[in-house]
Parts: structure tokens; C-alpha cells; sequence
């Protein structure tokens, strides 16, 4: 039996994942890492905890397996727009600066002003946001003028992965569309963009496709590992486009939701396409000659974990969302705002906040949760919408995955206000999952990515929309008109 290997850096955690040709998980072993913040805004990791916890999650797998000898290819796939920097020596100079740190307003304006607002979008497809890579790269230069002068390499945090596997500088393009760096409809790097920032290209890795074989595995590499040398490694993607390929949504017109800690829509497009006001990112896809764009909302199931956390900490999730059925659809009027970390799609707004607006002496706990759910629901509309209206268009089928997909009513709750059917993706093994179909592609088990979802990935409930979608529209009016009228004051309590 051959099999291939998912591997994962992710914000928490190194994991290695090995699949059977058939799609089946063998074997998954995770070694989380740490965090630091060590100022406000700042989110950093060192990469050293990425590669050494996944060379234990590595050898891990293979001591409960004994499949190196069996594995046709790796595949990676991690957490987007980090910045890791390397010298001539190929050391880390400093810690990597992670998509989650909020550091570098003034670079993104002072890109911004540079390119301009509508040009930046043509040229990469994307507005300048904190989270990407070309800002952090113009902090380094501006803040630690002497790193900056030792810099020889930049990488994705995946990719250093890859660089201690393999010794290439290598990236894929799903990734790579998130530096903001990417030419990103003509799938190459763009010339015009490095030339206006002043960063070298001679900096950036080579550009693959997902399943492209981008080097293979060292004879050090092996010998840390218990990896067989030789074996190829694949692009792989970004986070959120190998979670796509791991559901299947391969194809215009299935779109994946994620329903995590944050929230993504992400839909698949035969050909490139911007939203020209950058407020969905337009990315390639780890399908080879595909693009997607992408909506964001920052807290999705992370808005009720705060909930549960801060308001019922004794309480399971389970019997909060079943008590969340005694309150009607609507909430009786009560809308939350789910913007308790800011916001991105639609409304990139780092101090837009939180709100449950419409309360009375009416509401209880089960409306308040319900509203909770409801208030998420809603916010992934607003990423619907701004698809439905761009050339992604048709959305035939919602495939549905993450925490938040687990709950019975919030899945039928995201199914009514959407207006679309819900099937729900057992994606249990995340992106790792997708990483490692496109290393099946790459090493020849499968002919394509969409002949590896096919025969891979496994679909479960479907949901219809059902009587209660028509209660929602008033609601979700209601719930675009409030962010509106609510940033002025929002921006003045981030002063208070």
C-alpha cells in the first residue's frame, strides 16, 4: 500500500499526518509550540519549534507506522503571510512575524501611498493588511536596520520546513499570493511591486504549483527524521487552500467554509479575478491554473468560545447551543456584532468591537446564544454576498467543515441565513488532509487534484435551507446596517 504525508505548521502546533492511497488516515501526531507576544500587537514564533516539533510529530508517525519506506511524497501546507528571514549562512535572524501580529498600519499605508490604493489591487489582487508579509518585510528595514542589511532569503513558515527537508527556497502560489508580492494573475512574482518597495527578488523563493515537486528529502533530513532520502516534496499550499483541496472544493461553483477560530469562504475560480475594492483577497489556488477568492471574518467559533468562556464557563458547548433552540429565529431582535478582533471581509477594520445590540428585559440566555450564532452566521454572509456578485458567481454547493460545523442548529442556522445547502466535509485532519492529496498528485498516485478529491474526500450530512431563512432577511438588514453607524464610535473607544 503506498502512502503520503501531510505535514502542518500551524500557529499551535508541528503535526504529521500519513494517509493510505484510499484516502484513509494511518497515523497523525501533533507537537504543539509556543507564542510569544512580547509587545502589544506583536505575534511572533521562533522557527526552530516548528522544525523540531515537526521532526518529532515526523518520527512519531513513522515509529506507529514503519511506512517510510512506503510514503510516495510529502506534502506542506501551514499557517500564511509569516515572515521568517535567513542570512547567507542560511541562519534565522530574528523570530518569524506571525499573520496574527498587528504591528505594521503605518507599512501597509506607506504601501498603499507608494503603489496606490487601485493599483496595488491590480497588480496583486489585494489591499495592503497587517497580516501580510510585504508589510512586515518594510517594519524589519525600518526598525531593525541591521537584520534587515543581513537578509539574504525570505520564507513562508512552511517553506522553512521545506528548507530543512530539502535545502530549497521553494514556495507554492496559493501561499506565495498571500506576501503580497505575487503577480498574482500571471502566477509569478511581481517585478513591478518588488521595484516600487525596494526588496531585492533575488530574496524570494522559487514559485511551484501545489502538487509540482519542489525537491526532495536530504540525506540529513533522513537521518533526523527516519524519512527516506529521496523522497519528493511537493509546493503543498497555504493553510486555507490546501483546507480546500482536503473538502473537494477543487472546482468553481463548490465553495468551502471554515468554520474555525475565524471563519473563511473561499471559492474557487476557473479564471483570475479581483474584487476591486480588495475586499475579498484574490489568491491563486493550489489547484494548478486555478485562483480563488477568499473572505475572512476574524471570530467565528472564536466568538463562541469567548462567549461560553466569559458568560458560561461552567456550561458545554453542546447543551448552550441546544438551549439556544428555545429562542425563535431572530433572536426576538437581538443582534450580535461579531467583531470582537477586529474585522477583515467586509469591513477591514481592525478597531471594529464586539456588540449584542437590541437588548431588553425580555432576552434570556438562550437568546443571547442563539444571537451569538445567529451574529456569525451573519458575517459569513456578508462574504457570500460579495461572491455571489463577483465573477466567482454560481455557488452550487457549501461544503462545511470546522468547530463550529459540529453543532446541529448552528449548522442549520448557517444554512437559513446563507440560503444555500450545507454538506458537511469530514475533514477531521484539516489542511494537513490537503497537503497531503496534493503530495499524492505529485508522486503520481492520482492524475489530478480533482481525481485525488474524488477519491478521497468524504462527505456527510447535508443540510437544507428550511421555513426559518425567510426570518433571517430582516435580521441580516438590520445587522449591515449597525457596523456603519457604530465605527465612528467604535474608533472613539479604542482611544478611551
Amino acid at each position: 500500500m503506498r502512502t503520503l504525508l501531510g505535514l502542518d505548521v500551524s500557529t499551535t502546533g508541528s503535526k504529521a499526518l500519513l494517509i493510505d492511497e484510499r484516502g484513509e488516515v494511518i497515523a497523525s501526531h501533533t507537537v504543539p509550540h509556543p507564542l510569544s507576544q512580547p509587545f502589544p500587537l506583536w505575534s511572533e514564533q521562533n522557527p526552530a519549534d516548528w522544525w523540531n516539533g515537526m521532526v518529532t510529530s515526523i518520527r512519531t508517525v513513522l515509529e506507529k507506522t514503519g511506512a517510510a519506506e512506503t510514503i510516495q511524497a510529502i506534502g506542506l501546507t501551514g499557517q500564511m503571510h509569516g515572515l521568517v528571514c535567513l542570512d547567507e549562512q542560511d541562519n534565522v535572524l530574528r523570530p518569524a512575524i506571525l499573520w496574527n501580529d498587528q504591528r505594521t498600519q503605518a507599512e501597509c499605508d506607506e504601501i498603499t501611498a507608494t503603489i496606490g490604493a487601485s493599483r496595488l489591487i491590480q497588480l496583486t489582487g489585494n489591499r495592503a493588511l497587517t497580516g501580510f508579509t510585504a508589510p512586515k518585510i518594510l517594519w524589519v528595514r525600518k526598525h531593525e536596520p541591521d537584520v534587515y542589511a543581513r537578509i539574504r532569503h525570505i520564507l513562508l513558515p512552511k517553506d522553512y520546513i521545506r528548507f530543512q527537508l530539502t535545502g530549497e527556497y521553494a514556495t507554492d502560489l496559493a501561499d506565495g499570493a498571500g506576501m503580497l508580492l505575487l503577480d498574482v494573475a500571471n502566477r509569478r512574482w511581481s517585478q513591478a511591486v518588488l521595484d516600487e518597495l525596494n526588496i531585492p527578488a533575488g530574496w524570494l523563493p522559487k514559485v511551484y504549483e501545489g502538487p509540482q515537486v519542489t525537491g526532495v528529502v536530504s540525506e540529513r533530513a533522513a537521518a533526523l527524521t527516519g524519512l527516506k532520502a529521496g523522497t519528493p516534496v511537493v509546493g503543498g499550499g497555504g493553510d486555507q487552500a490546501a483546507q480546500a483541496v482536503g473538502v473537494g472544493a477543487v472546482q468553481p461553483g463548490i465553495v468551502a467554509l471554515t468554520v474555525g477560530t475565524s471563519g473563511v469562504v473561499f471559492a474557487p475560480l476557473a479564471s483570475y479575478a479581483y474584487e476591486p475594492d480588495g475586499r475579498l483577497h484574490a489568491f491563486c489556488h493550489a489547484v494548478p491554473g486555478q485562483w480563488h477568492f477568499m473572505g475572512v471574518m476574524l471570530s467565528a467559533a472564536g466568538s463562541l468560545q469567548w462567549y461560553r468562556d466569559t458568560l458560561a464557563p461552567q456550561e458545554d458547548f453542546g447543551k448552550l447551543t441546544e438551549e439556544a433552540r428555545n429562542a425563535p429565529p431572530g433572536s426576538e431582535g437581538l443582534i450580535f456584532l461579531p467583531y470582537l478582533t477586529g474585522e477583515r471581509t467586509p469591513h477591514p477594520d481592525p478597531l471594529a468591537r464586539g456588540a449584542f445590540v437590541g437588548l431588553t428585559a425580555r432576552h434570556t440566555r438562550a437568546h443571547l446564544t442563539r444571537a451569538v450564532l445567529e451574529g456569525v452566521a451573519f458575517g459569513l454572509r456578508d462574504s457570500f454576498e460579495l461572491i455571489k456578485a463577483s465573477p466567482a458567481g454560481l455557488i452550487n454547493e457549501v461544503r462545511v467543515s470546522g468547530g463550529g460545523a459540529k453543532s446541529p442548529l448552528w449548522r442549520q442556522i448557517m444554512a437559513d441565513v446563507l440560503g444555500v445547502p450545507l454538506v458537511v466535509a469530514e475533514a477531521i485532519e484539516g489542511a494537513a488532509y490537503g497537503a497531503a492529496l496534493l503530495a499524492g498528485v505529485g508522486g503520481g498516485v492520482w492524475p489530478d487534484v480533482q481525481t485525488a478529491a474524488r477519491a478521497a474526500v468524504k462527505l456527510g450530512e447535508r443540510v437544507e435551507p428550511d421555513e426559518a431563512a425567510g426570518a433571517y432577511e430582516g435580521a441580516y438588514q438590520l445587522y449591515r446596517d449597525l457596523y456603519p453607524m457604530l465605527k465612528p464610535a467604535f474608533h472613539r473607544q479604542a482611544s478611551l
